[in-house]
């Protein structure tokens, strides 16, 4: 099956509906032809929206509109945990994925000799806390990826054992692209006895994910990329049954049950992954998270489908084809299944950062990761910004 026969599936909307989408919610697309959403993600207009009324009301009104924040906020929380088909209770506010990761890695209750077993190629985030363990005697298994970051669920089988305390993943490759099936991952995880954690950062808010079917255990993902929300506020997703395995590293006012009186101090834990949100929340970028989550939902983006999906997958077809049409080798893994919003290619001639200065210079916004250059469009691209690119590097 061909990735758009496959993207298909996900469901779709017409030329005119994404270039509404675009002019409406995408003042960055006047500018800038943009593809470094695997970076950071310009802000939606509703996010910016979002966060001026709440810089102005903070301004003008001080703590006085804090409740109706505080329910906000609160609303958000639904909306994230409808897109993964989770309970709100199971859904806490993070500052960052590397917190999210930091809070399971911290949390867990290690023995010597347990182990963690994870692709190579994974951003340094799912790494260092990890690594992090080995102080404890908890051994850190990396299982080899093919060269444009393949790797199947025997291949983690087959590093796993029966000290195997949890897999560890990225959904989708921070540099090559590839993209893993969580649910396939996750049974492996548990046929060994061990829980799965999904780096989600770079496949939420475009691809499908249900937490349930999927049997995932935890997920951290923070906004600023493919849910378009600001830098600084992200979701951590725990399983409620899971709850009591991790123990909170950081404790304060906001962890426990009766948060709000603060004549009374029990250390009893919120029934909740709210438990991990210690203290004071970054209030702004909730809001402009929320902001962004609301224009993903509109768009038909569920646990069970995604419009965007398609979209996404339509454009980094169009960029290989183009690409490739100008002698860059693709290296990123094309196949239905594993196709994602991150498309590299390899420069023969030119070096991957001349290659992005000379686009960045004529309006056109790329990466550079382990020396290739990389493609990230979100919904809000379009064949043009394609094609200007191509022209660009023909220039070249």
């Amino acid at each position: 099956m061909s990735i758009l026969s496959s993207a298909s599936n996900l469901n779709s909307h017409s030329d005119e509906y994404w270039a509404n989408y675009r002019e409406k919610n995408f003042p960055v697309a006047k500018k800038w032809s943009y593809f470094d959403t695997s970076a950071v993600s310009p802000l939606s207009d509703p996010a910016h929206q979002a966060i001026l009324s709440w810089l102005t009301e903070a301004t003008h009104e001080g703590d006085t509109v804090w409740p109706q924040w505080a329910a906000k906020v609160e609303e958000i929380r639904g909306v994230a945990a409808s897109l993964v088909n989770a309970e709100q209770n199971e859904i806490a506010f993070v500052p960052s994925t590397t917190f999210g990761i930091s809070l399971v890695a911290e949390g867990l209750d290690w023995r010597e000799g347990d182990n963690v077993v994870l692709p190579a190629g994974e951003f340094p985030s799912n790494l260092y806390p990890w690594m992090h363990l080995e102080k404890l005697g908890v051994e850190l298994r990396i299982v080899p990826t093919g060269k444009r970051g393949e790797v199947t669920p025997q291949q983690i089988g087959d590093a796993c054992d029966s000290r195997t305390r949890l897999v560890s993943s990225s959904w989708v490759g921070f540099a090559s692209g590839y993209r893993i099936d969580p649910a396939q991952f996750a049974k492996v995880a548990h046929d060994h006895g061990a829980l799965f954690f999904l780096d989600a950062i770079q496949g939420l808010g475009v691809f499908p994910l249900d937490v349930r079917e999927a049997n995932v255990d935890f997920f951290a993902a923070d906004g600023h990329k493919w849910l378009m929300g600001p830098e600084g506020a992200g979701l951590f997703y725990c399983r409620h049954d899971l709850l009591d395995q991790l123990r909170p590293r950081v404790v304060g006012w906001n962890s426990v049950q009766s948060s709000y009186d603060f004549s009374k101090v029990e250390l009893r834990f919120k029934d909740s992954a709210g438990r991990f949100e210690a203290g004071t929340q970054n209030m702004s970028g909730i809001l402009g998270m929320g902001a962004s989550l609301d224009l993903i939902r509109q768009t038909g983006v569920s646990y069970q489908q995604s419009p965007i999906a398609t979209r996404v997958l339509e454009l980094t077809e169009l960029l290989n084809l183009e690409m490739t049409k100008l002698g860059l080798d693709c290296v990123s893994n094309r196949e239905a299944e594993h196709a994602s919003g991150i498309i590299s290619f390899n420069p023969k001639d030119i070096s991957a950062p001349r290659l992005r200065t000379a686009l960045l210079e004529q309006g056109v916004v790329t990466s550079v990761r382990n020396d290739k250059l990389r493609f990230s469009p979100h919904a809000y691209c379009n064949e043009d910004d394609v094609l200007k690119a191509a022209k660009i590097l023909t220039e070249l």
